[in-house]
């Protein structure tokens, strides 16, 4: 948990002792920048990119991503409340869109808004974590990404 203390002058937090959630360095792994394909099952596919970067400080890997038909940005940060890696993505749709986050073991999950949710990404990542494979999955539909390092 992030340690913030109050300014006793004018009961403001004090932030310059606040330091990045540790458990934000399980995205490490996504730094940098992706080449990625979609296929969703023989109805078409698509090529895009996308890019990883921590923000000044360290609280916020920002995402940024094109492909092709919609682009966008996506902020991941800690919640202390859930105690999970949440996110919200701003794009080209005009969609505001909630997930959470989680790499372990390899492995990269996504869900849509919680945790559980029956909307979600789950991959692999390759031993020299250079590309990763996997797939989003709802209800009723979903489709494969993967994604090596550009």
């Amino acid at each position: 948990m992030s340690d913030t203390t109050t300014n006793p002058s004018d009961n403001t937090p004090d932030l310059r002792d606040k330091t990045p959630n540790p458990a934000l360095r399980q995205l490490d792994i996504l730094v940098g920048t992706w080449n990625v394909t979609t296929s969703d099952g023989g109805q078409g596919a698509s090529d895009g990119q996308v890019s990883f970067e921590w923000m000044e400080g360290g609280f916020f890997l920002i995402q940024r991503f094109d492909l092709g038909r919609v682009r966008g940005v996506e902020y991941i940060g800690y919640d202390e409340e859930t105690d999970t890696l949440r996110s919200h993505v701003f794009s080209t749709t005009g969609d505001l869109l909630p997930y959470t986050w989680q790499v372990k073991d390899g492995t990269l999950t996504i869900w849509y808004d919680t945790p559980g949710s029956p909307a979600y990404y789950k991959g692999t990542f390759t031993e020299d974590g250079n590309s990763y494979v996997g797939a989003w999955h709802w209800p009723g539909g979903g489709y494969e990404a993967a994604g090596s390092r550009a």
